[in-house]
């Protein structure tokens, strides 16, 4: 499996959807896709996730039904990891003091987010 790659913005948008739908054939898929969607482009993007490793499919006759093989956490641990590394040193203490600044965070939610550190110990 190859799923250390990092997926473009339409192939993360394919994906969102599959994580949603847990399966879905192409169709469905390009029906709930934001905007105007050629079903070839979106067949196209589903085959290139499936060649790195992120989806597989069931076959029913000639139409496939794809599911995700990565789950979103997993997936969502490394894009964050590798921002963290490309864009704040490696510390995450730096990538929320960077959201705070950019009022991105309030100060609510960085209480919530202390509670929830609180509580995993």
């Amino acid at each position: 499996m190859k799923h250390s790659e990092k997926l473009t913005a339409k192939e993360e948008e394919v994906m969102a959807v599959l994580w949603k739908l847990k399966k879905a054939f192409v169709k469905e898929i390009q029906q709930k896709l934001e905007g105007e969607q050629h079903y070839n482009t979106v067949s196209t993007l589903v085959r290139l996730l499936e060649d790195k490793g992120f989806v597989a499919h069931q076959a029913f006759g000639k139409s496939h039904q794809y599911f995700p093989v990565v789950d979103k956490k997993a997936y969502s641990e490394k894009v964050m990891e590798q921002t963290s590394t490309r864009f704040f040193d490696g510390s995450y203490k730096n990538m929320v003091s960077f959201f705070a600044q950019q009022d991105k965070i309030s100060e609510q939610e960085l209480e919530e987010i202390l509670e929830l550190i609180k509580n995993k110990s």
